[in-house]
């Protein structure tokens, strides 16, 4: 079972930033989680929410398509 969350590393890599950026939108997205009423986890994010935020939610479409 593959995790449902992105950690600094990881983000860097999918967007092709430096790990330090990755830790900045991380803290964005999740304080931006946390003031809609989520639960957040430090130093990781949903991968859904990150889909959403930065390619507006096309994998998750393009998936649906697929199924």
């Amino acid at each position: 079972m593959s995790r449902a969350t992105y950690n600094a590393k990881e983000l860097a890599e999918l967007l092709g930033v430096s790990e330090s950026m990755a830790y900045k939108f991380i803290r964005q997205m999740n304080a931006e989680l946390a003031q809609k009423g989520y639960l957040v986890c430090r130093g990781r994010i949903p991968k859904a929410y990150v889909e959403k935020r930065f390619f507006g939610g096309i994998a998750q479409a393009e998936q649906d398509a697929l199924a």
